[in-house]
């Protein structure tokens, strides 16, 4: 666990751009995966073709020709891109743009003949934009008795004005870009040339633009294959657990030292939690097992291409659970092989480099899997729980316990919110949420809450925020008034047990 400084910086660098960039796109459909799931189900079910076929669920005409509207079209039609422009226009402005960035959503949604969930993507934060900027204009300004008539009719105002745009201009300006990327991804598959894209997603994992990859490209594409056609090999492109299977089992019998102990319990965390960021410290540290990854992701959709296999809806997270529970009626025999194909190849590679440099690594220890953690977390630019539980409790980047000028403000600043901030807000911060809970409820504190966000959802009327080291100075933009806390390992941190006996000896209860 490290110290903060009283300064905050904003993070900056290429890499650090992208990954937020990355993150905010991720972060309008992650929290909306629940929804794709159950539209799942309801499709695979209920369909003319399902096994329990229900017209009037299902959407088909019923046996005396009456038409039916379903949940499938209305779903995929107006509540998965409304939910998606919701929470993007909450990102950007709370409530208020939830709303505006919905409303204008519509427009886009009703002059466009496909599911619109890139312009979702696009018109839900932008709506809520330009609401932020237009309530600049009169902040202040607004004579006291109006406020609430000024503020909705100029977001209802702007709302009808953005449907309109967006029904007019937007819709078919997005329909036009989704229908040429269909195109190229269609004639990808045609000329067999599909798999060639694991030579760019393979290494994106590693850097963590994982779900930027696959929630900000693939899932909008794969739900309007899915619509088309009952499936999508686009939802296993990024999410097949193969490859990192592969690479794990390959370190678990021909890896030495912390590596080749804790990777057993990785391949658990990965291929059954869908956790795939367990296996990339593995890759930082032999940085020519990538080569693994590729060709084990070239495997898996070359597999999926050659059976015409799919899924319904994004497998989220990436657990073979998860995939096999939304794979297509008729996919099954094809998606079993890319993900077995896919971890075999990656196997087999990753086998070969770690051979060829056994030797070596037998005389230097074996690699510093601590050092790759740390090198995994700068990369994805947040901490991870499961990472740090590669680790073991003394092994600690920074080392060292609550730093006195953070255990002064601790005992001045009363404690009864903590919060845990990564990236997503959901994985590596709901893990380490998690560990500081059981603590708190084991030493009999009832008063204190602990939960999880991401940085982006900050507010500053928390007492405590614990982040992993690099993303602290982010954290402290989003809440500046409370106590800040770094650490360099979510699972077991040595600072949660210091935050315990602070707790206890401040009389908190």
């Amino acid at each position: 666990m490290t110290t903060t400084s009283p300064e905050t910086k904003r993070p900056g660098g290429a890499r650090v751009a992208v990954q937020r960039f990355g993150t905010f796109l991720s972060g309008m459909i992650m929290p909306n995966i629940a929804a794709f799931i159950a539209w799942g189900f309801i499709t695979a079910l209920f369909i003319e073709a399902g096994p329990f076929p229900v017209p009037e669920l299902g959407g088909f005409p019923s046996p005396d020709g009456t038409e039916n509207v379903g949940l499938v079209g209305p779903m995929i039609t107006y509540l998965l891109p409304l939910l998606i422009a919701n929470q993007g226009g909450r990102m950007v402005y709370d409530t208020r743009g939830g709303v505006v960035g919905t409303i204008a959503t519509v427009g886009v949604i009703v002059g466009a003949g496909i599911p619109m969930f890139i312009g979702a993507m696009i018109m839900g934060p932008l709506a809520a934009w330009i609401m932020k900027q237009l309530d600049r204009l009169w902040e202040g300004k607004i004579k006291a008795g109006f406020e609430m008539l000024v503020n909705n009719f100029s977001a209802g105002i702007l709302g009808m004005l953005l449907a309109l745009i967006g029904f007019y201009a937007f819709a078919p300006a997005v329909e036009f870009v989704s229908n040429g990327l269909e195109a190229a991804v269609n004639w990808l598959v045609l000329a067999g040339l599909l798999p060639l894209v694991s030579i760019l997603v393979e290494p994106g994992k590693v850097l963590f633009l994982n779900n930027a990859i696959n929630h900000g490209v693939f899932t909008p594409l794969g739900i309007q294959q899915s619509e088309e056609s009952g499936k999508s090999i686009l939802f296993l492109i990024e999410a097949n657990p193969g490859p990192g299977l592969g690479i794990l089992l390959a370190f678990a019998i021909f890896g030495v030292g912390m590596a080749k102990a804790s990777a057993p319990g990785a391949i658990i965390i990965q291929f059954l939690g869908g956790i795939h960021e367990i296996y990339f410290p593995y890759v930082l540290m032999k940085p020519l097992t990538i080569i693994a990854a590729i060709a084990g992701g070239m495997t898996g959709v070359a597999t999926n291409v050659i059976f015409a296999s799919g899924l319904r809806a994004p497998a989220a997270p990436g657990s073979i659970i998860a995939v096999l529970l939304q794979t297509a009626s008729d996919s099954y025999v094809g998606v079993i092989l890319s993900v077995v194909f896919a971890a075999t190849v990656s196997f087999v590679i990753a086998s070969i480099i770690l051979r060829a440099g056994r030797k070596r690594d037998l005389a230097t220890g074996g690699g510093d899997l601590s050092a790759a953690v740390a090198k995994t977390e700068a990369a994805k630019g947040r901490k991870s729980d499961v990472l740090s539980g590669l680790q073991t409790e003394g092994v600690e980047a920074g080392g060292g316990l609550i730093a006195e000028g953070e255990q002064a403000a601790f005992e001045h600043k009363p404690i009864h919110t903590i919060i845990f901030a990564c990236d997503a807000g959901m994985g590596s911060s709901a893990m380490g949420a998690t560990v500081l809970r059981n603590k708190i409820k084991k030493a009999g504190i009832d008063s204190v809450t602990v939960t999880n966000k991401s940085i982006a959802n900050l507010t500053d009327d928390v007492d405590l925020v614990i982040t992993h080291q690099d993303l602290t100075d982010r954290a402290k933009l989003q809440s500046p008034s409370a106590l800040h806390i770094s650490v360099d390992n979510f699972m077991n941190s040595p600072k949660y047990d210091e935050i315990v006996n602070l707790l206890e000896s401040e009389g908190v209860r």
